[in-house]
């Protein structure tokens, strides 16, 4: 009879105040939503970096002589920098490319840019040694050790390429992030109000029900689980509105080349959880603390 009684009691406020009850169960929604993006493209970064990271090189550039005089990296200032690279306990291998195979890597490049090969030929590109490392995040230690040294021109790092593009998508993240503290707030305020509402409307039926004995948490619980329901089911449309993005979206985007596909389990486990626990966790918090500042009487 007392489950039945809070149940009915629940339905009843949530149906009293059905204009808040839907504002607060879409803005809790469009909160958790973008609270999983954020999610989401953290995962998505760190599979970016360790997808990139893995192929990520140093480029020694030769110096003109060495360039134009050595094709084949046979003369000793070629000779000698490979072999000491080769040498050195930070590195995987060394590839030599000649001026040539440098152009036609260019042309392949900007195929899409004809205005552009046709002002660009073989001798206006350096010999290079390419060096894949053990550690690419150790890739500053070669920079300065090779840096000035006889025979090379300019030592170029692509990590410092990738950090740029890393750096616009933690923005993209940081800004989903935002967005979602923006609407919890505003999601809080909405419980708050609704349970304080939802208490003023039932006043009279609280106070007799307080007369004849009921204890303060059972008559205070209807307006908890009131603002958990609503949270609940929030969340739920939340999820609902990833998985349709992921499917209609980012599914035609996200094809794997560039940014590592989205997989569904990825968003049901441990994203959809997260997202449910964050909803229940929250507006329990929410509606014990609003019921104690204002609904003490």
């Amino acid at each position: 009879m007392r489950a039945s009684f809070v149940f009915s009691e629940v339905v009843t406020g949530l149906r009293r105040n059905v204009t808040m009850t839907i504002a607060m169960v879409l803005t809790t929604a469009v909160s958790l939503a973008m609270l999983g993006f954020g999610l989401l493209a953290v995962g998505t970064i760190d599979k970016m970096k360790a997808n990139f990271l893995a192929d990520v090189e140093v480029s020694v550039y030769l110096v003109n002589d060495i360039s134009s005089g050595d094709p084949n990296c046979s003369q000793s200032a070629c000779q000698s920098l490979r072999q000491d690279l080769q040498a050195n306990d930070g590195v995987e291998s060394v590839v030599f490319e000649n001026r040539e195979q440098s152009y036609e890597r260019f042309k392949k490049m900007f195929e899409s840019q004809p205005e552009l090969l046709a002002l660009t030929g073989p001798e206006a590109l350096p010999a290079s040694l390419h060096v894949k490392l053990k550690n690419p995040e150790r890739s500053q230690a070669i920079i300065q050790e090779y840096t000035g040294k006889p025979g090379v021109s300019k030592v170029d790092d692509q990590q410092k390429a990738l950090d740029r593009v890393f750096n616009a998508l933690n923005g993209v993240r940081n800004l989903a992030f935002g967005a979602a503290l923006i609407m919890a707030i505003a999601a809080l305020l909405l419980i708050a109000n609704t349970i304080q509402v939802s208490a003023f409307t039932r006043r009279t039926e609280v106070g007799i029900m307080r007369l004849v004995g009921a204890t303060r948490w059972y008559t205070q619980l209807p307006f908890l689980l009131e603002a958990v329901v609503a949270g609940l089911v929030g969340a739920i449309i939340g999820i609902v509105f990833l998985v349709l993005t992921k499917v209609l979206l980012l599914d035609l985007v996200l094809t794997g080349d560039v940014f590592p596909a989205v997989g569904m389990l990825e968003l049901l486990f441990p994203v959809a959880p997260i997202l449910l626990a964050v909803s229940v966790i929250i507006s329990a918090i929410t509606g014990y603390v609003t019921l104690r500042l204002y609904v003490r009487h």
